[in-house]
């Protein structure tokens, strides 16, 4: 199949990434089935749709009416994933992150989907190789995991399981270029991917702060608000720390005992959630909280964070998850990063970084931390 055959994309599920998903499909000219479990999940889905267009695109005069009206009317809804599948050239799930219901949705999707459809998944950790095996066609399905909000984040990461065809790698990638997206290509199934590995180690970082009680969220925050749209704990807040803390428990299970999350699970089992919630780390009741920067802690600074994410992004070269640093930069550019980590590292330098890797493995005795060969010898082409 070429992605010029692809006329109906079909998305499982109409939370906000499907329900983004399909947005994006649908400015992209394609006809667009979403499908959720119930009614009211759907119903809600096509909501946010509606508002979307309405407060980004039309109100802004990017739409006009007739052209949001004619795009809607492209859109199809049910609860019913054969009649949402039945015709359709390629499908995108984004339903919970729970390996159960993935695979479930998958032996559906097989029994109902055209034989030349692409299944792709839009897990953001999940094995492409595990979720492919309730299927009986591994050689299509992909992972095609996009970043929230999916209207407006521009990285899509397109990722190969063990069996997934090169024909099916090129056509998923063609698909989020036709979107308007930046793909990266994932050449090896490994937890987290490009960008949510990279970042895995300062995720660990601020847990185990928490644990260790070193100094407080807020403390940490003012040592970074000056240089980061969001800090780092305001940011677990706004994002949700039940996914972080679920996100390192996967890591533990999947890449190294050294990622727990036993502060983030006291967060999540009192119901404080962050943003969604109200309250996490900050109270948002208010709207978004007040970091006083007066309070900034000198004991770890922004180098410490881009030392362990450069420290990680070498493993992806190393492990072959990637073929270059520049596609690592390209992903942690396009997913919200700002600069790529090793841009950063050249003006740096990998001594300094190295020597801080070493520091935080020491202190914390955590192996992620250390700093690769590769790190250490400093030669990455960019």
């Amino acid at each position: 199949m070429k992605v010029e055959e692809i006329k109906k994309i079909a998305v499982m599920g109409a939370g906000d990434m499907g329900h983004g998903i399909a947005q994006v499909a649908l400015m992209s000219g394609y006809k667009v089935a979403m499908r959720d479990i119930e009614q009211r999940f759907v119903d809600k889905g096509v909501q946010g749709i509606k508002n979307s267009l309405e407060q980004f695109f039309v109100a802004k005069g990017k739409l006009t009416a007739e052209q949001r009206d004619e795009l809607l009317n492209r859109l199809e809804t049910t609860v019913s994933i054969e009649e949402a599948v039945k015709d359709a050239d390629f499908v995108i799930e984004a339903v919970p992150e729970v390996m159960d219901i993935k695979k479930s949705v998958y032996n559906d999707l097989d029994k109902f989907a055209p034989e030349h459809a692409i299944l792709a998944t839009n897990t953001s950790n999940m094995s492409i190789t595990e979720i492919a095996k309730a299927t009986n066609r591994p050689d299509k399905i992909v992972g095609m995991h996009f970043f929230n909000p999916a209207v407006r984040m521009k990285l899509v990461e397109v990722t190969k399981g063990e069996k997934t065809s090169e024909e099916t790698m090129q056509v998923t990638y063609d698909l989020a270029k036709n979107t308007g997206k930046a793909p990266v290509r994932v050449e090896k199934d490994s937890p987290s991917f490009i960008y949510n590995r990279v970042n895995a180690p300062v995720m660990l970082l601020l847990e185990l702060i928490l644990e260790k009680k070193i100094v407080s969220p807020e403390e940490f925050d003012g040592a970074f608000k000056a240089v980061m749209p969001m800090a780092p704990y305001e940011l677990l807040d706004f994002v949700g720390i039940d996914i972080a803390y679920h996100g390192l428990k996967y890591l533990h299970d999947g890449l190294s005992p050294d990622y727990r999350g036993t502060a983030l699970e006291q967060k999540v089992n009192a119901g404080e959630l962050g943003k969604k919630t109200g309250k996490g780390f900050y109270d948002w009741s208010a709207g978004r909280p007040t970091i006083d920067a007066s309070k900034a802690t000198k004991e770890f600074g922004v180098n410490d964070l881009i030392a362990l994410q450069v420290n990680e992004a070498t493993k992806l070269l190393d492990e072959g998850v990637v073929k270059s640093a520049s596609d690592i930069d390209t992903a942690i550019v396009n997913g919200g990063g700002g600069f790529g980590p090793f841009q950063l590292a050249k003006g740096i330098g990998y001594a300094e970084l190295t020597r801080r890797c070493e520091a935080l493995a020491q202190r914390f005795n955590v192996q992620v931390f250390k700093p690769t060969d590769t790190m250490k010898e400093g030669k990455i082409e960019v």
